[in-house]
């Protein structure tokens, strides 16, 4: 009931107040592609500005005095986007107008359309081609995250016995402390006479 419903969602609207700057991240594997397309309500009102970015601050796309439109671009890396709404003020600096924004990639973002028209596919072969495409995702998906956990077991291994040395180091030094001060306490009471 939850899945389907979740598949029925086609995107993200929100409120953009006057003067006011609003991001939205997402992430995306090596390699793939993703397209967006955004609608904003009441123009008129407010000059209003896109810019996608990558983790390092590139510019991926931007468009200035926007209403609608779409974008699309493809990831060099395993890495974060963002998505950034910018309202300039306007004649009247209460209003807010309402965003849409839909982000699609990988199978999402691919035109299977398109694709059965120029292959002469029947509907079963495409859906046969959309699924194939999301095991491939998945596939991926499970590598990554393969990837990503012997990536932490070995910073793991590697703590623990960095962890390990410095505890043995560290009972080396106490016990190497407490022997010479026992023997200069020793050697400070026979100056004194107090022990023999």
């Amino acid at each position: 009931m939850l899945f389907c419903y979740l598949s029925t969602i086609k995107g993200l609207r929100f409120k953009l107040k006057n003067g006011v700057t609003k991001c939205i991240q997402d992430e995306a594997h090596k390699d793939v592609i993703v397209h967006g397309e955004y609608e904003i309500t009441a123009p008129h009102e407010h000059t209003t500005h896109i810019k996608v970015r990558d983790v390092k601050k590139h510019i991926l796309y931007q468009r200035d005095n926007i209403k609608s439109g779409k974008f699309a671009f493809t990831t060099e890396d395993f890495d974060l986007f963002e998505v950034c709404f910018e309202s300039q003020p306007g004649n009247n600096t209460d209003t807010e107008q309402e965003v849409f924004l839909n982000i699609k990639h990988g199978t999402e973002a691919k035109d299977f359309d398109k694709m059965a028209k120029a292959e002469k596919l029947q509907p079963i072969e495409v859906l046969l081609k959309k699924l194939e495409s999301l095991a491939d995702e998945i596939v991926q998906d499970f590598v990554v995250m393969h990837s990503k956990s012997s990536k932490m077991r070995n910073i793991n291994e590697s703590t623990h016995t960095r962890v390990l040395y410095f505890s043995i180091l560290s009972m080396v030094i106490l016990i190497g402390f407490a022997c010479w001060q026992v023997l200069y306490l020793r050697r400070y009471f026979k100056s004194k006479k107090l022990i023999e």
